[in-house]
């Protein structure tokens, strides 16, 4: 019988197909440094993929396509077909533009490309059962649409419960969406999707139309939709760090307590939100969602609120330029807290420069890991910060995942964004931006309680730390730009 054995060495005994290949391995690492060259973001991460290509070709160029080549010019596409950037426009029509507040913060509404809208009601949610208790009382209360985004949807307890309540308003006549990531949700199986859409619910992963970026599988694991969506009626939505799966209820004894906040917005920035599932389900289904918001939004309160959704389809990296804004803007204090702390070298320098103009830096880092090497890129950017004055705290009661920024007592973030590279440049996501006083100081007492919870890591740790462990930390921390 003639096998693959055969195969390969009646390949190897014929050096043209040989020649051939390797021809073909080296065109390709040539399309592949040129596009490196045309869509350089990094200086650093450019040169480091250059020499590759033309030392190793082979296997870099498979790497190359698997980690670097950036193939998301058409969603960048639709998101202008769908009129993103007019959306300012419809809503001044209906009055609800925070003109005072986009003046102030021309950086973060250049970037949303969108407005800080008023009449919204903001309300914060600590940990995994306020965030589902609301949720799932939201989508009971569905009477039109439900849009449903998470990064992890696990085939557990909690899953089951979301199914369930998708199913049953599926039935009822509402229309209801499912989007969920290809990485994130590796585990989802079959027969999950399956039951879903025989009752109705329309499912879809992030790159289900993409064969380019599947093959077998999601073979593009660089690039991510790490964003966390719920959308009731266009009135109502839910944006924050939980995902849909038991350890986020604080049910795994691996993590014990999990540390998360979501946030839920009722009023006309739901849409906001419901215009970014839109544009992430019509690229990974193609499939155009009706786009008919109605004459007239309800207002539930008078809070302002930005949505701002970013990724790697921005010509540049837009969630850092407004992040790094923000800490520019610091005079007081500056309070991050993040369960990866991967920053680039702009981040860094800002937050060196925050610290040297006086202000009160705080860093609020897990004690433990979920996933060791950013866990040990994290500990050597964190060392550099202790060295630098800034205060790291280490959350100690359980693992801490919330993705929260306040600085001074002008703006409080929520949201999906890590500080972290993958997060500011790589992954699709999600962050809501207030300035009302009430949401900022609900921010701050649920930060001070948090901190109580911490310890402060000191000099003197930095500085004894164990060799090995060290050497691990800095060795991780090269690979920071793809962590």
């Amino acid at each position: 019988m003639y096998g693959f054995d055969d195969l390969l060495r009646a390949v190897a005994a014929d050096l043209h197909i040989v020649a051939l290949i390797m021809g073909l391995i080296y065109l390709l690492a040539i399309v592949c440094a040129v596009r490196e060259i045309l869509n350089s973001r990094t200086s650093q991460g450019s040169i480091a993929w250059l020499l590759s290509l033309i030392l190793l070709p082979f296997p870099t160029v498979f790497l190359y396509l698997i980690f670097g080549w950036k193939l998301f010019d058409d969603y960048a596409t639709e998101r202008m077909q769908n009129g993103r950037a007019e959306r300012p426009l419809r809503a001044k029509d209906l009055a609800l533009i925070d003109r005072e507040t986009d003046a102030k913060w021309p950086v973060q509404v250049h970037v949303s490309e969108l407005p800080f809208l008023k009449g919204n009601d903001v309300e914060l949610l600590i940990d995994g059962k306020a965030t589902f208790d609301s949720i799932f009382a939201g989508i009971e209360a569905a009477k039109e649409y439900l849009l449903v985004q998470f990064y992890i949807v696990r085939d557990d307890r909690l899953g089951h419960e979301l199914a369930k309540r998708l199913i049953a308003k599926a039935k009822a006549g509402v229309s209801v969406y499912l989007l969920y990531d290809d990485i994130g949700s590796t585990g989802m199986p079959k027969r999950f999707r399956k039951e879903l859409r025989e009752a109705g619910v329309k499912v879809s992963s992030f790159n289900r139309r993409h064969k380019f970026l599947r093959i077998f599988g999601p073979t593009r694991i660089n690039y991510r939709n790490h964003r966390k969506i719920v959308v009731v009626d266009g009135k109502h939505a839910w944006v924050g760090g939980h995902n849909v799966g038991v350890e986020y209820l604080g049910e795994d004894p691996k993590f014990g307590h999990w540390r998360d906040t979501h946030v839920r917005v009722s009023g006309p920035a739901a849409l906001g939100c419901a215009l970014l599932f839109r544009e992430d389900w019509e690229w990974a289904t193609g499939e155009r969602l009706p786009n008919s918001p109605p004459p007239e939004l309800e207002t539930f309160g008078d809070n302002s609120v930005l949505v701002m959704g970013s990724g790697p389809a921005d010509k540049l990296e837009e969630c850092a330029i407004a992040f790094t804004d923000l800490i520019g803007r610091a005079r007081e204090r500056l309070w991050i807290v993040s369960p990866y702390f991967v920053p680039d070298t702009d981040i860094r320098t800002a937050l060196f420069a925050a610290r040297l103009r006086g202000v009160d830096v705080r860093i609020m880092l897990p004690d433990e890991p979920d996933h060791k090497l950013v866990w040990l890129a994290t500990i050597a950017h964190a060392d550099s910060m202790v060295q630098h004055d800034i205060a790291i705290y280490r959350y100690t009661d359980g693992f801490l995942h919330q993705k929260v920024v306040l600085m001074d007592d002008a703006m409080a973030t929520v949201g999906s964004v890590n500080f972290d590279n993958r997060s500011f440049a790589i992954n699709f996501e999600i962050t809501l931006w207030f300035t009302d006083q009430t949401t900022i100081g609900n921010v701050e007492a649920m930060l001070l309680e948090d901190f109580n919870a911490c310890r402060l890591v000191s000099r003197s740790e930095v500085e004894t730390r164990p060799w090995p462990l060290y050497l691990g930390s800095q060795a991780a921390r090269l690979l920071s730009p793809v962590l």
